[in-house]
């Protein structure tokens, strides 16, 4: 049975905005993930699992013509710790909590899109839906990777799907190889000697260390890594000293930030040049430096093969004259990464036309781009498994 493709969208837009007014965050997903659960099981899916990565979820679609390929698609479920600043009357109900990303839009999309598959199932092989938690730092894809997600479920290509601000409703855009930054944090703890303000030469003063150790960190991206290969170093937090003594040395100070590379190979030279110049210029000044690294989402790199397949069932949706093929790469980070480690795939932008930006708290996903996404997925389904 084919549904109407169109009503099954303007349904998804009310499922979209309870998710909106019920934001949760990372892996603690609990009415999230029984919401998508519920559904999933009423559109008579043939498995639903519950539970992976803790609140994810994972439904497969078997088709009715025979054995074939097994396709994942991807999308992720949690907000951010955020207040809302919208007005909309289907804003955040939840303090301080609100899906300031658009991942409220990518779940209702890929839900209607399991409604029609579920209804066709004109395909051979098989059609694996991951609602994945804890996109937002937590590395849920990781995670669900790391409980056998795609061996579990015989997964063979991965597919994710984001929105885009600034790019046009009815629009795409995706570039092949490496597409979203690695993004790497970093806490620095310089350890001098305190003193008085007015004897600085019997101190080793921390607060100056750092002046230095922050200017020479710009060189990373400035003089160290080749101009056409983008490099990112923010330092983002300084902590030392007290604005009530001003006229004291403080005996220790923190600073910490992010970098953001593009290439997995830079990414490993930044951080041996990032640990070579806090190491020298603690040294420098008769100081020590204690370096915490915290590892975070690798390069996420789209599979040129696949990104020409999700290229050809985007042009099937909007046409090839609404697909930007060569977008610019983003130092923004992404955990579908992880999965594009393990499997052939590519992550695609739907277009969210001109709403503020991701992370904002006046940004809201645009409902008008569900109908594209849902198309999407149907049509890469189509592509690659068969008629529907």
């Amino acid at each position: 049975m084919k549904l109407d493709i169109e009503a099954v969208a303007e349904e998804a837009k009310t499922w979209r905005r309870h998710i909106h007014q019920n934001p949760e965050l990372l892996f603690d997903l609990p009415e999230t993930a029984a919401f998508v659960a519920k559904k999933l099981n009423e559109f008579g899916c043939d498995e639903v699992v519950t539970g992976i990565a803790k609140s994810g979820v994972v439904a497969v679609i078997n088709g009715s013509r025979g054995p074939g390929k097994t396709l994942g698609f991807r999308c992720d479920m949690d907000a951010l710790p955020m207040s809302e600043q919208t007005n909309l009357p289907y804003a955040s109900k939840v303090p301080n909590r609100m899906h300031a990303c658009g991942h409220d839009g990518h779940t209702a999309m890929l839900l209607a899109a399991a409604k029609c598959l579920a209804a066709s199932r004109d395909f051979p092989g098989a059609i694996v839906l991951i609602f994945q938690p804890a996109e937002e730092g937590g590395g849920g894809a990781r995670v669900m990777i790391e409980e056998g997600l795609l061996e579990r479920f015989g997964i063979e290509e991965v597919y994710g799907m984001h929105n885009e601000p600034g790019v046009d409703v009815g629009s795409f855009a995706i570039r092949s190889g490496p597409f979203m930054a690695g993004a790497d944090r970093f806490l620095v703890t310089i350890n001098g000697k305190g003193g008085h303000a007015a004897s600085p030469n019997l101190t080793r003063d921390p607060v100056l260390v750092s002046a230095h150790m922050i200017t020479a960190l710009q060189s990373i991206a400035s003089r160290y890594t080749d101009p056409f290969d983008p490099v990112v170093v923010s330092v983002t937090f300084m902590n030392g000293g007290n604005d009530q003594a001003l006229n004291v040395i403080p005996a220790s100070v923190k600073i910490g930030g992010t970098i953001r590379t593009m290439q997995p190979e830079t990414r490993k030279a930044v951080e041996q040049r990032f640990r070579d110049i806090v190491g020298m210029a603690a040294r420098l000044f008769e100081t020590e430096a204690e370096i915490t690294w915290i590892p975070g989402y690798p390069v996420t790199v789209n599979d040129e093969e696949k990104t020409r397949v999700a290229v050809s069932a985007a042009a099937n949706v909007v046409g090839a004259g609404r697909v930007e093929t060569a977008y610019a790469p983003s130092m923004g980070a992404e955990d579908f990464s992880y999965m594009l480690e393990q499997r052939p795939g590519a992550i695609i932008l739907v277009g969210n036309g001109d709403s503020a930006y991701l992370h904002h708290p006046a940004y809201n996903f645009d409902d008008r781009a569900i109908i594209y996404g849902v198309k999407y997925w149907l049509s890469l389904a189509n592509q690659e498994l068969g008629r529907l």
